[in-house]
């Protein structure tokens, strides 16, 4: 008797599910740091490298320092993000993704624990943990995306737009209506971010750890489809 064929999975972290969660918590990151942590934004780099090229101008250096460090521990995340994949990804129960999640919840968390004082530490963490999400988190069903900020996000929405404008493609509207989901959630989150910063100050970002404990466990399910082959 012939045995039936199984259907090849997919890892959860490409699925949309996980990726709205990922944007509630890139969303609310920044609103955190930025009202709640001096200014500085955790996943916006262009941003804080606007405000050193303004504060260089001036001659402010403390201020200039203040963005300056999370800029770096942004490029420090990112590496770290692929330590953990090169030497983590194959031969353990949890995928390379799922402990860069549980990397960035340790963090988070301990940011949560940080006075107004240590906002330098405070924003370098959250910058490190933010650059180690968008490297590890880069595609959705295939097809790449950000769940930290939203320039590209916007880009690539407006351009299925126009490409199912003059195609009628179902593909292209498809990705458009993700695309605009993912901004509208990230939006969501900023919004979180603002209220709940005002309500409990530093332990706000204890609320994105949730979100990327959903995450975590989220991936522990294989999504079948069809005529693919799985993703990492």
């Amino acid at each position: 008797m012939a045995q039936p064929i199984s259907q090849p999975s997919r890892q959860m972290s490409e699925a949309f599910r996980t990726v709205l969660f990922l944007s509630l918590s890139g969303g609310l990151q920044d609103a955190y740091t930025y009202l709640g942590r001096g200014g500085v934004f955790a996943n916006a780099q262009t941003g804080n490298i606007v405000f050193m090229g303004q504060s260089l101008f001036t001659g402010d250096w403390a201020r200039f320092l203040h963005y300056l460090v999370p800029v770096l521990a942004f490029a420090l995340g990112v590496a770290a993000a692929e330590l953990i994949c090169i030497f983590c990804k194959e031969g353990h129960r949890l995928h390379w993704r799922q402990l860069v999640l549980l990397v960035e919840i340790v963090l988070l968390f301990l940011v949560g624990f940080l006075p107004e004082a240590f906002n330098l530490g405070a924003n370098a963490l959250v910058s490190f943990a933010c650059a180690m999400q968008v490297q590890a988190f880069r595609k959705v069903h295939g097809y790449p995306f950000a769940s930290t900020m939203c320039i590209g996000n916007l880009r690539s929405a407006t351009e299925m737009l126009y490409r199912y404008r003059h195609t009628k493609e179902k593909g292209c509207l498809e990705k458009c209506l993700r695309y605009y989901g993912v901004i509208l959630v990230f939006g969501i989150g900023a919004a979180l971010g603002s209220f709940m910063t005002s309500l409990f100050e530093e332990r706000t970002i204890w609320i994105s750890c949730g979100f990327l404990f959903v995450c975590f466990c989220i991936m522990f399910i294989k999504e079948d489809i069809e005529g693919e082959r799985g993703l990492d």
